[in-house]
């Protein structure tokens, strides 16, 4: 089964009406730069954005060796919108820590989204844990693209989209170790968009909303 295949099990959540934004605790042993793999080591990079190097415990979203997430992301200008964009970066290494869990409630996901974003990850966990599988390989995202998106006077939003190709990362048996390789095609690409959102009392972004188009053509290389 292609990895594809379980991610577009809850292809889109809309919009939430309430920002449920949660508290914050933990320790990240991964979220350094953005640009380049991510490895699961839970070495800490120089070039950190601020986010991740705020003086925050933030939980692990470490992976294990066989799967690489590569974030191939520009980092904006804008303090907000490349805070948002790490943390979004966050909310991705987290649901997947979650996967290789196995965990529909693993407090990574839980501290990075709120909401219908939260929902959304524990819809995918839980997909994978059913169905017996965790995934393997290099997973990269790429094209990121952040926009302001109004808020409050305490609620800073920023919405982040960016693209994925899931060509060379699959499914894997978790009983037996079995890789489900497939072939690559148009649905392995996806576009995510999603709504990060930050209260000033802290400097963690929190995914709110998440919409992902599957075989979307304008993320093909």
């Amino acid at each position: 089964m292609a990895r594809h295949a379980l991610t577009s099990t809850a292809a889109a959540f809309t919009i939430a009406s309430t920002l449920l934004l949660t508290a914050c605790g933990g320790g990240d042993k991964s979220s350094g730069t953005i640009k380049g793999a991510d490895t699961g080591s839970g070495s800490p990079s120089a070039s950190a954005s601020a986010s991740a190097s705020s003086n925050v415990d933030r939980p692990d979203v470490s992976l294990p060796k066989d799967l690489k997430l590569v974030f191939d992301f520009a980092k904006p200008s804008d303090a907000d919108s490349a805070a948002a964009l790490d943390d979004a970066a966050n909310y991705i290494r987290a649901l997947n820590h979650g996967i290789a869990k196995q965990n529909p409630q693993d407090p990574a996901y839980q501290f990075y989204s709120a909401s219908d974003a939260a929902r959304y990850a524990n819809s995918q966990i839980q997909t994978y844990v059913k169905g017996g599988w965790t995934i393997t390989g290099t997973d990269r995202y790429y094209r990121a693209e952040t926009s302001a998106a109004g808020g409050t006077q305490n609620v800073k939003l920023v919405r982040v989209t960016f693209c994925e190709n899931q060509a060379k990362a699959y499914g894997k048996e978790v009983k037996t170790g079995k890789i489900l390789y497939t072939k690559p095609s148009l649905s392995s690409f996806l576009k995510f968009n999603i709504l990060m959102a930050s209260t000033k009392a802290s400097p963690v972004w929190q995914a709110q909303s998440i919409t992902v188009a599957e075989k979307a053509k304008e993320c093909q290389e």
